[in-house]
C-alpha cells in the first residue's frame, strides 16, 4: 500500500491510515442509497470501509443495509460485494475467506498479492437471532474475517417487528405497549459476552457518534488474526421515532447514559473501557427522547425507569470490575 501523501502511520508489519487522513479517501461506499434520512448505517460502513485501503470482499445478510443499497441494476458497493440469505451472511464470507486460503495454498493466487479483508454486515435480527448458529460456526472455525452487526434494535427492514436485541419496554410491532403491556418484556441479549466467548482475538462495541474510537477498533480488528465481532450501535429514526437530524445527538445520549457502552474484549478475557463519560446522562433522558419509549413515562409504567437505570448501573459496575481484574 502506498501512502507516500504523509496520510498513513506504520501498523504491526503494515501501514494503516490515521485518524485525520481516512476520511478523505476514495468512497468504497457511494452516497446513492436509499437508507431512512438520518440512517446511523451509513455513516458506521462508510467508515469502516474507509478505515483500511486493502482491498475488500463484503456481504450483506438480507435486512435495511442490502436492500437500499442494491437495488438493480443500481449498486453502492464499490467493492466486491455480495448478498445471500437473511440468515447465513456470515457463511457466504466464510466461504470466501476459506477459497481464497485454498486458492494461495494451490499457488494459484500469486503469494505476493496482498490479503483482502473479508467482512459481513448483518442487522441484529440476522445477528442476535436469525443467523446467529451460522456466526457462532463461523467464530468456533476460526475464519479469518470481521463480522459487523448493525444494531438498531429492530426488524426494521420488515415491519418494526422486536428482536433479541430489543430493550425491555421498548414499543414494537410484536411487542405493542397498551393498557394491558409495556412492551418488550425481556431485557436485550449480551451478545458482546457471547462472542467474546467463543475464543474470539477481537470483540468490540462501537456507535457511529464516537468516530475516532470506531476507527482505531475497526483497525484493530483488521489487524487481528481470526474472527473479529464488532456491535454497532445504529440509532433507527424509524422505529426509535426521533426527528432524523438528531440521529447524533440520540447516539451521544445512549454511550453518555452507559445504555451502550463502549469498550473491547481481546481474546475473549481481556476487557478494556474505551470511553468514559465526563458527565453521565440519567437513562430517564435516553428514553424520553424516543417515541418508543414514551409510555412509559406514564403513571402506569414509570417505574420500569428506575429499573433500567439501576440495571445500567449494575451493568456498568460489571464492566469496570472485568477491566480491572482482567479476567
Amino acid at each position: 500500500m502506498s501512502c507516500s501523501t504523509g496520510g498513513c502511520v506504520p501498523h504491526g508489519n503494515k501501514e494503516i491510515k490515521n485518524l485525520k487522513s481516512f476520511s478523505t479517501s476514495a468512497e468504497r461506499f457511494e452516497g446513492a442509497h436509499v437508507l431512512c434520512p438520518g440512517c446511523a448505517h451509513s455513516i458506521i460502513v462508510r467508515e469502516i470501509l474507509n478505515a483500511s485501503n486493502d482491498n475488500m470482499v463484503l456481504g450483506s445478510s438480507t435486512g435495511c443495509l442490502e436492500v437500499c443499497t442494491a437495488i438493480y441494476p443500481h449498486t453502492s458497493w464499490d467493492s466486491s460485494w455480495i448478498h445471500i440469505g437473511f440468515e447465513n451472511g456470515s457463511t457466504a464470507v466464510a466461504g470466501a475467506e476459506s477459497a481464497n486460503r485454498a486458492l494461495r495454498n494451490k499457488g494459484r493466487i500469486d503469494p505476493t498479492t496482498p490479503e483482502p479483508k473479508f467482512v459481513a454486515f448483518g442487522g441484529d435480527g440476522a445477528t442476535y437471532d436469525i443467523g446467529f448458529q451460522w456466526i457462532s460456526g463461523c467464530f468456533e472455525r476460526g475464519h479469518d474475517m470481521m463480522y459487523v452487526c448493525l444494531d438498531n434494535e429492530v426488524y426494521a427492514n420488515t415491519g418494526g417487528q422486536r428482536s433479541s436485541s430489543t430493550p425491555i419496554g421498548a414499543s414494537a410491532t410484536t411487542s405493542p405497549a397498551g393498557s394491558t403491556s409495556y412492551g418488550e418484556k425481556k431485557h436485550k441479549k449480551d451478545m458482546m459476552s457471547i462472542m467474546a466467548a467463543h475464543g474470539a482475538p477481537y470483540v468490540a462495541q462501537i456507535a457511529p457518534n464516537k468516530w475516532k474510537d470506531m476507527v482505531k477498533k475497526i483497525q484493530k480488528g483488521f489487524d487481528a488474526k481470526g474472527p473479529v465481532f464488532i456491535n454497532a450501535m445504529s440509532a433507527c429514526t424509524t422505529e426509535w421515532k426521533f426527528p432524523i437530524h438528531q440521529t447524533i445527538e440520540v447516539s451521544d445520549m445512549a454511550t453518555d447514559s452507559l445504555v451502550f457502552p463502549l469498550y473491547e474484549i481481546i481474546d475473549g478475557r481481556e476487557l478494556n473501557i474505551t470511553y468514559r463519560p465526563k458527565n453521565i446522562v440519567p437513562v430517564r433522558d435516553y428514553l424520553g427522547v424516543q417515541g418508543r419509549f414514551k409510555h412509559l413515562f406514564t403513571p402506569q409504567y414509570e417505574y420500569l425507569i428506575d429499573e433500567w437505570q439501576k440495571r445500567v448501573d449494575k451493568d456498568w459496575d460489571y464492566l469496570q470490575r472485568r477491566e480491572e481484574a482482567r479476567v
